[in-house]
């Protein structure tokens, strides 16, 4: 699992995806979104812009992100 340090109060979500690497474009981001293909905290999240704070952890296939 992977850590995420957060700068601020948040992250949403799309922009996360783009600063690990998970998706190289926003456009790619929001496509892996709206496809069901995201979990946060074991769920599937189809908000493109969701609020993302520490402590949470973000699935995409076999990668974990944990926000700390």
């Amino acid at each position: 699992m992977e850590e995420f340090k957060i700068e601020g109060e948040y992250i949403e979500l799309i922009a996360l995806l783009k600063v690990t690497g998970i998706a190289e474009t926003g456009g790619v981001a929001g496509i892996l979104v709206t496809q069901g293909e995201v979990m946060v905290n074991g769920v599937i999240e189809l908000r493109k812009r969701a609020k993302l704070k520490p402590g949470m952890k973000v699935t995409v296939g076999d990668k974990e992100i944990r926000l700390v």
